[in-house]
């Protein structure tokens, strides 16, 4: 469960190797397991076209968790949950069998080497965007403004949403 004082904290997952459908699952069921964090929502899956990169398709969902988590231990817990799931990191883009990113983490805007947040390309991908919008349709990206008014700019990204 998640602890007084904690953040809403939104995170995408996608897979693209193996069973994607069932590696997005487990990363679900896997955050529920997570320390001093709640899932509070999942959006339906999505599959979507590999950008800027090569492979099968990909299996894309956004959670929202309410974590107590700090940033930087929270991306240490999705890094963790890869791990798990044998992701290798041979080269940027590589297809992958799980990928989890920090998207946003309350309405802070954190840039370290490690994390940048909010996630420097969620307003260029419809695998980010439309998911996102399915569990927070008035969300404001800090800094950026309100998540629908970068719908336009992902119009022409393939993106089906999928039957649970």
């Amino acid at each position: 469960m998640a602890q007084p004082g904690s953040v809403t904290a939104y995170v995408g997952i996608g897979a693209n190797l193996g069973d994607a459908r069932a590696n997005v699952l487990d990363a679900v069921a896997r955050l529920r397991r997570l320390p001093d964090t709640a899932v509070t929502g999942v959006s339906p899956l999505y599959r979507t076209a590999p950008i800027d990169s090569s492979g099968d398709d990909y299996i894309n969902a956004v959670a929202r968790l309410d974590t107590a988590l700090p940033a930087e231990a929270l991306l240490q817990a999705l890094q963790d949950i890869e791990q798990q799931h044998g992701r290798e990191r041979p080269y940027r883009n590589a297809p992958r069998t799980l990928d989890l990113d920090v998207l946003l983490y309350g309405d802070e805007r954190i840039a370290t080497p490690t994390l940048t947040v909010p996630h420097p390309r969620l307003t260029q991908r419809a695998f980010v965007l439309v998911p996102l919008l399915e569990l927070a349709p008035a969300l404001v990206i800090p800094g950026l403004g309100p998540a629908t008014a970068f719908l336009h700019g992902v119009a022409d990204q393939a993106i089906t949403r999928l039957d649970s």
